[in-house]
């Protein structure tokens, strides 16, 4: 897949498959396209990994006909340039949750390499510059994904106001600091995190916009929130995540063969 035909996807409302990726190996590429995932969720937020290694992770996952799409340290636009520069196909911004944030985000996501005055002329009315520019910067950033997570209740209290300003392709619930920032960490089963997420997923798909949540340890659990809310972004777990609870399973049942 291409980075456009992930964008057309996530705002038709089919789904979208990736899980996160958190270690550089040159094999994970060939894993995610044997499994099929739409993309791959690299994150650099909370993993030391410096531009050069990441680098090379979204060329090899290019090569193998996977868009990586990278999470970002913090909701900046220079921060989303500079992945998108290493080679990334898209970006993750976490914890967005204002206007100006998006507004700046789009900028990069839609009108690179435009900055200062002309950026702020192409966000203002697109249609005011010159045609031939236009159309270069449509064709240069056709393939970007543009993906917010959505973690706090100041995100959903401006929900509306920021899809409306910016030109955001999907928004991933990110459900450990949602649950912290409502008041009641991880307690996912909470009523108060159910009508969160509820509220995410209904503002998202009035946007046509792709909606999900970034879920690991209870499968159950996460195909009751998309069946229920209707999500199209499935990111599912993470390498580490995977590989420890594979490992823990055959480990013990081992020991239980063999005591």
């Amino acid at each position: 897949m291409k980075g456009r035909d992930v964008r057309a996807a996530l705002r038709a409302g089919q789904r979208v498959y990736s899980s996160a990726v958190v270690a550089a190996s040159p094999m994970w590429p060939g894993v995610f396209q044997q499994a099929g995932a739409s993309f791959a969720f690299i994150d650099s937020e909370h993993t030391p990994l410096n531009r050069e290694t990441l680098a090379w992770m979204c060329h090899a996952f290019v090569a193998a006909g996977v868009p990586p799409v990278v999470r970002i340290p913090s909701a900046e636009a220079t921060q989303a340039a500079m992945v998108l520069d290493g080679g990334a196909v898209g970006f993750i911004a976490p914890y967005l949750e204002t206007v100006e944030q998006a507004r700046e985000l789009t900028a990069v996501a839609r009108f690179r390499p435009l900055k200062g005055k002309r950026v702020q002329q192409a966000l203002d009315d697109p249609n005011s510059l010159e045609p031939q520019l236009l159309d270069y910067l449509s064709r240069e950033n056709a393939d970007t994904i543009f993906i917010a997570n959505i973690e706090s209740t100041p995100a959903i209290e401006r929900l509306d106001d920021i899809l409306a300003a910016s030109d955001i392709d999907a928004l991933l619930i990110g459900p450990h600091d949602l649950s912290c920032s409502l008041g009641i960490p991880e307690q996912y089963d909470h009523p108060q995190f159910d009508e969160a997420v509820a509220e995410i997923f209904s503002v998202g798909r009035k946007h046509n916009v792709g909606v999900g949540i970034h879920f690991w340890g209870d499968i159950d659990r996460e195909i009751d929130w998309i069946k229920r809310h209707q999500g199209n972004l499935i990111v599912h777990a993470a390498d580490v995540s995977l590989f420890g609870a594979a490992l823990k399973s055959d480990l013990d049942t081992i020991r239980a063969a063999i005591k």
